[in-house]
């Protein structure tokens, strides 16, 4: 026998971050939940699965249409076999506000109080409660129902879990000893984004992932947990990938490049990298570049040279490939000592500027005439210095900016 578990479907949420971006084509980033869910229930056929399992935030929040809810009826009688499934706080009781009748074949669990399910023919018992609200502080583990002896007893759970790193919203948390505690075979757990296994056997405790990553913090591949059972113990369970478009966060470390030429071959080389690993699919990826470099001048003069350079290296790449966003993070290289030459007085005498409060309120003031200049699409891109510290802040960038076109000027002999 064997059975799937997957979780944070958000079916119909949004892919994030590219609301205003036309240069990703919409075939490539339309319906991707729905497509992602097709996978899984086309991975419940093949494998033959007794049943599947949804461990909350099937939904993203209420319906905009019955179109969401039609398009999963659809899929559950073309699973046509169990599901099992407990309401996240996306798809909380009191969040969803239409409704339509669930085929036969789907079973959710109440919100009121944790139940158990009994399907005798696999000697199987399953244990849940749904999210009743959004918010639910307490530990809903504690009230699950005592372990079916001779059954293979499977917690639908929920969860923010332990999660020491603070890095998601606390949810129904709970801590790993009291799930063992309960005595369960498997915990099919849900609400943590990224694939993990906190206990492996004697129980397994999984969170599978969501099924499709839709921002630039959810990168690499995503999918489903498929468990195999046989004689009543868990002998399998491995993740499968059913996630149809990738993220990738590209770092592109330009230390010690002298030339633009070296730049764009770096970035091709990284680039190339996330692309191998993105399985055949689709990949949106975010760049950043770090690093201390003589061309920081050069890409921080003009960054939307640079963005351009960027996506043009991804369409030379492959034509699945593209450009979120790029960062620049990149600084000067570090200068052994300054000498007293003309350059060097040039460069005190800047920063020393900054130092007197007459300057900086100018200089401020002349910032905000240009930021109202901005056409408001643009604006989102950098926001002008608001005081003096963050004027200062900008010193470095602006004198590697002047260092750069010195530099070009005197190459091109005008001093």
């Amino acid at each position: 026998m064997k059975f799937l578990h997957a979780a944070d479907i958000h079916l119909d949420s949004p892919l994030k971050g590219l609301a205003s971006n036309d240069r990703i084509p919409g075939d490539i980033t339309r319906h991707c939940t729905r497509r992602a869910f097709s996978n899984l229930i086309d991975l419940a056929i093949a494998e033959d699965v007794a049943f599947l399992i949804i461990a909350g935030d099937l939904y993203d929040g209420d319906w905009r249409d019955y179109s969401t809810g039609l398009f999963f009826i659809r899929e559950m009688h073309r699973l046509a076999r169990p599901c099992f499934l407990i309401r996240g706080n996306h798809d909380a009781r009191s969040l969803i506000t239409r409704n339509l009748t669930l085929p036969d074949n789907v079973r959710e669990f109440s919100s009121r109080a944790a139940q158990t399910i009994h399907l005798p023919e696999h000697r199987v018992a399953l244990h849940g409660r749904s999210f009743p609200d959004r918010t639910v502080p307490e530990d809903l583990s504690v009230a699950y129902p005592d372990r079916v002896p001779d059954c293979l007893n499977i917690g639908l759970l929920h969860t923010s879990a332990e999660d020491p790193a603070g890095e998601h919203d606390t949810y129904a948390p709970c801590r790993i000893e009291g799930l063992i505690a309960k005595g369960y075979d498997y915990w099919a757990l849900g609400h943590i984004h990224q694939r993990a296994t906190l206990h492996p056997g004697e129980p397994w405790i999984v969170f599978p992932g969501n099924l499709q990553g839709r921002h630039a913090h959810e990168p690499g591949g995503k999918g489903a947990t498929l468990v195999t059972v046989r004689d009543g113990a868990i002998v399998g369970v491995e993740h499968r990938d059913l996630d149809v478009l990738r993220w990738a966060a590209v770092d592109v470390d330009l230390t010690d490049t002298e030339t633009m030429a070296e730049v764009a071959a770096k970035l091709r080389f990284e680039l190339e990298a996330a692309t191998r690993q993105a399985d055949g699919r689709p990949l949106i990826v975010r760049v950043t570049l770090t690093g201390a470099t003589a061309c920081h001048g050069a890409l921080a003069a003009d960054p939307h040279a640079i963005d351009a350079e960027t996506r043009a290296a991804a369409a030379g790449i492959s034509g699945m490939l593209h450009v979120e966003k790029l960062r620049l993070r990149t600084t000067p290289p570090p200068r052994l000592a300054y000498q007293d030459d003309d350059l060097a007085v040039l460069r005190r005498t800047f920063l020393d500027a900054l130092d007197d409060p007459d300057i900086a309120r100018r200089l401020l003031a002349e910032f905000a005439a240009l930021d109202g200049l901005v056409p408001a699409a643009d604006r989102n891109r950098a926001r002008p210095p608001l005081d003096a510290d963050q004027l200062r802040a900008l010193a470095g960038d602006a004198w590697a900016v002047i260092e750069t076109r010195l530099a070009e000027d005197a190459t091109k002999g005008a001093i």
